[in-house]
């Protein structure tokens, strides 16, 4: 099983953080963004898009974080992370969108700010993540995960960006719950840090 990253990337981590998780034997290939690794066209016949990450299981090509987790959870085996049934299934589900969605808008947005010198207006994208972080606070309110009574691949699918919006000047302080989700996630067996980088309130930390 070869595994295609780049270590900055938050998408490339929640996968590679999966696949250790599961205990998989895996070869980590980093894709150099920097030099256009990603538009080579050996690359781009692993994935049009030419993003990270990209997964090949023996000769199957799996590219999207989220395709990626979902893939594996049905090929290990291992249904606690993806529930077969319809309700939990549905409700993972609805956190890989946010995970599409408002995550990659808000805290993972801002992250790319100081971390990559994306365009984004600083305001708004930070904005928008403390709309998601109190949402997720409420939802946390007496319960442990986001799904169900054990971890799935909705809180994988979450951690990275969450954990790394501080670098995007995002302040986690104010939300103890989704702070004690991120401890949870990072107690799990193989779990595996995210890069860190000196940036936002990061560099002051």
């Amino acid at each position: 099983m070869k595994f295609y990253h780049f270590p900055l990337s938050g998408h490339a981590h929640r996968a590679h953080l999966f696949v250790s998780l599961l205990g998989l034997p895996h070869e980590l290939i980093e894709v150099d963004l920097a030099a256009g690794a990603h538009k080579t066209p050996e690359f781009l016949a692993l994935n049009p898009f030419g993003q990270v990450p990209v997964l090949d299981d023996d000769g199957t090509i799996i590219s999207d974080s989220n395709a990626i987790l979902v893939y594996l959870a049905k090929k290990s085996g291992q249904s606690q992370w993806l529930p077969e049934d319809a309700k939990g299934s549905a409700a993972v589900q609805r956190w890989l969108s946010v995970a599409a969605g408002e995550l990659a808008y808000g805290p993972a947005a801002a992250r790319l700010i100081t971390v990559f010198g994306a365009r984004f207006n600083p305001d708004e994208v930070i904005a928008r993540a403390h709309i998601l972080l109190a949402r997720i606070e409420a939802h946390l309110a007496g319960r442990d995960w986001l799904v169900g009574n054990g971890p799935t691949i909705a809180d994988v699918a979450l951690y990275s960006y969450i954990a790394s919006a501080p670098e995007g000047n995002v302040d986690l302080s104010g939300y103890p719950g989704v702070n004690a989700f991120l401890r949870r996630v990072e107690a799990l067996p193989g779990f595996v840090p995210f890069a860190k980088t000196q940036a936002g309130l990061s560099a002051a930390a």
